[in-house]
């Protein structure tokens, strides 16, 4: 196979890791690709997965992108990036998660798509039983054992293998933290931003979701011939009601628990951890939203006010209430957990603004990617200042330490301590450093709400 070299940094893209799946294999478990012998070159990423924003996406998508350091023996550590999207949207192809940079460390960096929305996470009656409605699961699954089996081609070793992601990515690696199915397919994981708390569906729920997605396919529709086009209609109808229409659910079988639920029982595998997530993560600037998310906190107005005494504006407040209750406080909940487990965790909060933007900063959710891959001047990554170089370097140093060793820390980066009690890495403006976790007192309020 011949992949592209650019500088230090050799690149693999578009590599299958499971057949296509349409056709008779649309809403099946993936399976195996048919092996060709031939020579192929592997210059072009593969399609981004069905989704409504992409015209260039298509059913056939199950790639993967390998990119490693040239001329470099290993066997060398392995990450690899399960990216998110809400389960609807997103692709490995995204120019922000271009894994040169990591590579040039002497890593190897593959990066995943598997299926989206409808197609990967429809459950129905019509459809076989094995398991319906978690096939971007069952996809992630497919793609680490195609890691397993063939990363020590690429110079990578198969035992020591990192997953990360962010939001939907952090979910699935949650997920297969719990998973009997991937226990043994990943050594070390890093959770950015994972909604800890967020209650999967039921097959109850799921199976409403799926008979409200074929009766707006219309009655007899065959299922595995409709055209794609009129399923990314039915899917964007029923997202416009419900936007978690689909994800992962309960299948009794891959899927047996909520996040939080089976952390607290540690059923979750017991390898090195960091998990973490950022200070602004949302953003509201609807009256009636606002209005809504600070009465649904249950919390007198008088009291949030001295929870947040830095907030003045309602949208403001708004936003920053979200982030802890959906982030910051699942996120300490579980890092607590799994140290309780006695494995390795770490947890950090990522505060820091790019220069430019700190007159007005953006929504910081995800913001932390374009540190961790050094993407810059491509869509989602601004063009970063000496300064953001000199913190993306430190943040990719403690991911890189991690993937090789299950701890981040190394010579000439701030000392992270593990995550006992309410000790964190605070990445700030004015700087890195690990303490006791400055919104412990409010986190504590909201836990102590029976948050569930």
């Amino acid at each position: 196979m011949l992949g592209a070299v650019e500088g230090e940094v050799a690149s693999f893209k578009g590599l299958a890791y499971a057949a296509p799946p349409v056709g008779a294999l649309r809403w099946q478990a993936p399976q195996p690709t048919t092996e060709s012998s031939e020579m192929r070159t592997a210059y072009g990423y593969g399609a981004p997965c069905l989704q409504p924003s992409l015209p260039e996406a298509s059913e056939d998508c199950l790639t993967l992108n390998v990119f490693r350091p040239f001329g470099v023996d290993g066997p060398l550590p392995v990450m690899v990036f399960v990216h998110g999207g809400g389960f609807v949207t997103g692709t490995a192809k995204d120019p922000l998660f271009d894994g040169a940079k990591l590579a040039q460390a002497g890593l190897i960096v593959v990066t995943v798509n598997y299926r989206l929305g409808a197609l990967g996470w429809l459950r129905h009656p019509a459809l076989s039983d094995d398991g319906s409605g978690n096939y971007g699961l069952m996809d992630q699954i497919a793609a680490l054992h195609w890691v397993r089996d063939n990363i020590a081609a690429f110079g990578g070793d198969p035992d020591n293998v990192t997953l990360f992601g962010s939001d939907a990515g952090a979910t699935s690696i949650a997920l297969l933290m719990l998973s009997a199915q991937a226990r043994d397919l990943f050594q070390k994981a890093i959770l950015q931003s994972l909604p800890g708390r967020a209650r999967l569906r039921s097959v109850q729920e799921a199976e409403a979701v799926g008979r409200q997605f074929v009766a707006a396919l219309g009655p007899k529709t065959d299922l595995r011939a409709t055209e794609p086009r009129h399923l990314l209609a039915a899917e964007k109808h029923l997202l416009g009601k419900a936007p978690r229409s689909f994800a992962p659910m309960m299948d009794g079988r891959l899927v047996t628990e909520d996040l939080a639920t089976g952390f607290a029982a540690g059923h979750q595998s017991r390898i090195a951890l960091i998990i973490g997530s950022n200070e602004d993560e949302a953003g509201f600037d609807n009256e009636s939203d606002i209005k809504e998310e600070l009465a649904s906190s249950g919390i007198a107005s008088s009291e949030l006010r001295r929870l947040y005494p830095d907030l003045v504006r309602p949208s403001d407040l708004a936003a920053r209430f979200y982030t802890d209750k959906v982030f910051s406080e699942p996120v300490r909940l579980l890092a607590r957990l799994h140290a309780a487990s006695g494995a390795p965790t770490f947890r950090y909060r990522f505060a820091y603004v790019p220069e430019a933007r700190r007159a007005n900063p953006e929504v910081g959710h995800g913001r932390e990617l374009q540190f961790i891959f050094g993407a810059e001047g491509v869509p989602g990554a601004g063009i970063l200042s000496r300064r953001d170089r000199a913190v993306a370097s430190r943040i990719r140093a403690y991911w890189i330490n991690f993937a090789r060793s299950g701890d981040p820390n190394g010579p000439d980066l701030p000392r992270w301590d593990g995550a006992s009690g309410d000790r964190l890495l605070l990445i700030t403006n004015d700087g890195i450093a690990s303490g006791d976790d400055p919104f412990a007192e409010r986190l504590d309020r909201l836990a102590g709400d029976g948050r569930k």
